[in-house]
């Protein structure tokens, strides 16, 4: 018997407001044809008060717990992946398992930021298929609009808020191709800190910091880093990019997912595309992705998908997962 990791549900969640790339001018110093020709983005979330990381990850939450067709209490491992936590200390997943009404269960957040969502998905998929966990709910949840340099046009225009949730059930079966994570691969780089970071922290400044890019040679290492991670994830799982229904990206920069899907040779309408709604949402992007595919109805059960990411640190990761 063969025991996997299977995508029970999904859930998103984004903030109340609504911001176009014609209001972000009326703030910043550039226009809606700047960003969309250099990024592709449109719109993003932005939280207001009262809307927090952890609001925005129990919504997501008990979405995707409901898809699944579960009570929370069902769920007895809760990984949640952010850079931007409510509190230093303790973890936001802490926060989420109090207010969904989990009465006992592991609960702890994983920093990577974009890549986030992938490493908390290894970590679960690993904790069930050792037998230690049956329901994991997943979580990417960011309110990076917190951590922005409102003065930095090169990079305030990138980001925005969300969060997006699966739960993942523990399934056996005799069948090769039964659904569930069939492989996951992820890799990091600290050389790379300086390309992408926050200039802030408890044990150095003392703050929260804001974020600092290079985003010219962030592109370049992101389109080399994503179109291998995911050839090395499929190339385990036995397969290759003929076989993919779906790839579902971190949604960073239009171009970013235009370059990585030519270098693999995947036809375009393949890959799941929000960053012209959602903007950057870092540790969200892919599951906030996910859920949109799957809801619309363009991700179905039996599907293909890989999912990959790239964030700060270096960080980057893949996932193919038969849905």
């Amino acid at each position: 018997m063969i025991r996997r990791s299977v995508i029970a549900g999904t859930g998103s969640a984004l903030p109340k407001r609504r911001v176009s790339n014609a209001e972000l001018a009326e703030r910043v110093e550039t226009t809606d044809e700047w960003i969309v020709e250099r990024t592709g983005i449109r719109f993003r979330h932005i939280a207001e008060e009262g809307e927090t990381t952890s609001s925005l990850a129990i919504e997501a939450a008990s979405k995707a717990i409901a898809a699944a067709g579960l009570e929370p209490n069902a769920i007895d491992l809760i990984v949640l992946a952010t850079a931007t936590p409510d509190q230093t200390f303790p973890a936001t997943a802490t926060t989420v398992q109090a207010a969904l009404g989990v009465n006992d269960c592991v609960a702890f957040d994983v920093a990577a930021v974009c890549s986030g969502f992938l490493y908390a998905v290894q970590v679960a998929d690993s904790m069930i298929r050792a037998g230690a966990h049956q329901r994991a709910l997943v979580i990417g949840a960011e309110t990076f609009s917190r951590i922005l340099d409102w003065e930095d046009r090169a990079t305030c225009v990138l980001f925005g808020d969300g969060a997006g949730a699966v739960v993942l059930e523990a399934r056996e079966s005799e069948d090769a191709d039964a659904p569930g994570i069939l492989a996951t691969k992820l890799h990091a780089d600290g050389r790379h800190n300086g390309l992408l970071y926050v200039d802030g922290g408890p044990s150095t400044t003392g703050t929260v910091g804001k974020l600092r890019m290079k985003g010219r040679e962030v592109f370049r290492h992101a389109v080399v880093n994503l179109a291998q991670v995911m050839e090395e994830s499929l190339g385990t799982a036995g397969l290759t990019s003929a076989d993919v229904d779906w790839v579902v990206p971190h949604q960073a920069n239009a171009r970013i997912l235009e370059a990585t899907a030519r270098k693999l040779g995947l036809a375009p309408e393949k890959v799941v595309v929000t960053v012209d709604q959602h903007a950057n949402t870092s540790a969200a992007s892919v599951p906030l992705a996910l859920d949109t595919a799957v809801r619309d109805g363009r991700i179905r059960r039996g599907d293909l998908i890989v999912l990959e990411a790239m964030g700060g640190g270096f960080t980057w990761g893949a996932a193919v997962v038969r849905f």
